[in-house]
């Protein structure tokens, strides 16, 4: 026998790292029954579970919360630790911070230090697993963007019931006579990267839930690390990343907060990744025992955690995520076009694809209103700053540098991937007509609103939609198109039409002046031959 088995069998090390006992469920309304000639699952309004993914031997251990139901959840998880050691000849255990390890409400709850998710506080009781424990937050794998993961058979809104795999226990799954037993309740073995792309199972009755077939789906790419609510009170709050997809962890209670509301068929991140034990746990002359107990409040955003503060950064956090929410990556990331979800976009929300910011203007479907008829799966973009600048202003200019940016600095290089993109672009018509829009007679308002423009036909009724069998292309927006967008408050203002220097409208003024907007978010008219001034390519995106 060699001295490392040895040593492995003279400490006994018992590692029982526990899955979900109870959580706090507020949803309502749901759906789920068999029709037609075949078996199907309709999915629940509200519904959300939580993985645990644990290998004892590898020391993998997977977090994360899946949105099994079709509306957005709000999420929190808290860890607790437990650690006991029974030294050799004793007949007791000894505690390492305290508590009872058949009292799950007695465990110490991770508690972080204020600049470092990674550390246990110092002053606080959880201090004391510093020395046997590290816990891994996150999840980072060079040259890999999301892991993959079986989507849970069990979708019952208020079943308590994690998916447990490996040897993590679910320990609120009791057997027909009441009796606890823990158990894994979820395919896999817990360990590492167990699912990839393209995998299916079928539950024959072995696990909790539909016995239904599953195949496997990707979470979230995480936007950043995880980070400590002082971190983000300090760095992101009243920025555009103050949500998006990652964890934010309570360095006061203990509570882990997904900074954004969690999409229908969506799941978070890895809030842990790992938990190793430190060489001086192996090093107890005896026996340990170590536990991870995770627990949970999966809400609908217009309902409230337990006990939920009313002041303070908490409170700061939660506002942000009930009120701006929204399922989508934050603004400063590049992402794929394909990657975001605008139906669940507010006006004014900033994303960034093809290297490029973007502002969300609306869905075409409010766009339009009784103007045209607007689909929902079409949504209006433009860049988030002017562009091109010197480009002249008359509108053959601007059409030929329009084409340019769509052409070079949009779509990819890539045939294939320009293909995949071009799909996400809605047709608008190959040209759009024009007519002089006298600048003295238009009344321009404060508020940013021209209230007289319907005296002009032509300028009134350049409104950019949706044409089936137009042209894939960049526009230039009209100042029919500026003053809708302000009035129902796709533009807030004056000011949310501020960009980083002046840029072109396609409305002419005279056959050698065009309309535009100031640096400034103020109506502007200049001769076309001006240098001072860019274009802003705006885009209607298909969904």
């Amino acid at each position: 026998m060699t001295s490392e088995k040895k040593r492995k069998l003279r400490n006994i090390a018992i590692l029982a790292l526990l899955g979900l006992i109870g959580g706090t469920f507020a949803f309502q309304a749901f759906n789920q029954q068999a029709i037609n000639d075949r078996l199907r699952e309709n999915p629940a309004d509200y519904g959300g579970r939580v993985h645990d993914y644990y290998h004892s031997d590898t020391e993998n251990k997977d977090i994360f919360v899946e949105n099994f139901g079709q509306e957005p959840i709000m999420v929190r998880l808290k860890l607790s630790e437990f650690m006991e050691i029974q030294d050799r000849g004793s007949t007791g255990w000894r505690q390492v911070a305290g508590g009872r390890r058949d009292d799950l409400d007695s465990w110490i709850p991770y508690i972080p230090e204020a600049n470092n998710v990674s550390q246990r506080r110092s002053d606080n009781p959880s201090a004391a697993f510093n020395q046997y424990s590290d816990l891994t937050f996150g999840w980072t794998r060079g040259g890999q963007d999301a892991p993959w993961y079986l989507p849970t058979f069990n979708t019952v809104w208020d079943n308590p019931i994690t998916a447990a795999t490996g040897h993590a226990r679910d320990l609120s799954y009791r057997l027909e006579n009441g009796e606890l037993y823990p158990r894994a309740t979820h395919p896999g073995s817990g360990e590492d990267a167990y699912w990839s792309e393209g995998e299916t199972y079928t539950n024959t009755g072995q696990w909790p839930g539909a016995m239904i077939t599953r195949e496997t789906a990707q979470n979230l790419i995480q936007d950043k690390a995880p980070i400590t609510l002082q971190e983000w009170h300090t760095r992101y709050r009243n920025t555009p990343d103050a949500i998006g997809n990652y964890w934010v962890i309570d360095h006061e209670s203990g509570w882990a907060y997904w900074a954004n509301q969690l999409n229908g068929g969506q799941a978070t991140s890895y809030l842990m990744d790992a938990a190793h034990m430190r060489p001086e746990a192996n090093e107890i002359n005896g026996s340990y025992y170590y536990g991870i107990h995770v627990s949970s409040e999966l809400i609908r955003p217009d309902r409230e955690f337990q006990a939920e503060p009313t002041a303070g950064a908490v409170s700061e956090l939660i506002a942000e995520i009930r009120d701006y929410g929204d399922g989508n990556p934050i603004s400063s990331i590049d992402y794929p076009i394909s990657v975001f979800n605008f139906s669940r976009m507010h006006p004014m929300r900033l994303f960034t694809t093809s290297g490029q910011q973007f502002r969300y203007l609306g869905n075409m479907r409010d766009i339009a209103l009784d103007w045209a008829e607007g689909s929902g799966r079409d949504h209006m973009i433009i860049l988030n700053q002017s562009i091109s600048v010197g480009t002249n202003g008359d509108n053959q200019a601007q059409r030929e540098e329009l084409d340019r940016w769509y052409d070079e600095d949009f779509l990819p290089e890539d045939p294939e991937l320009r293909a995949q993109w071009e799909e996400h672009v809605a047709p608008v018509a190959s040209s759009f007509p024009t007519a002089l829009l006298p600048w003295n007679e238009a009344i321009r308002l404060p508020d940013g609103i021209i209230p007289n423009l319907s005296n002009w036909p032509v300028p009134y009724g350049d409104r950019t939609v949706v044409v089936p069998d137009g042209e894939k292309r960049a526009f230039s927006l009209s100042v029919a198109d500026v003053n809708h967008l302000t009035r129902i408050g796709s533009f807030s203002g004056v000011l949310d039409r501020v960009a980083n220097r002046s840029w072109w409208l396609r409305t002419p003024h005279t056959e050698r002046n065009s309309w535009g907007m100031g640096a400034n978010g103020v109506w502007h008219n200049a001769m076309n031959s001006v240098m001072n001034r860019g274009i802003r390519p705006a885009l209607i995106i298909h969904q």
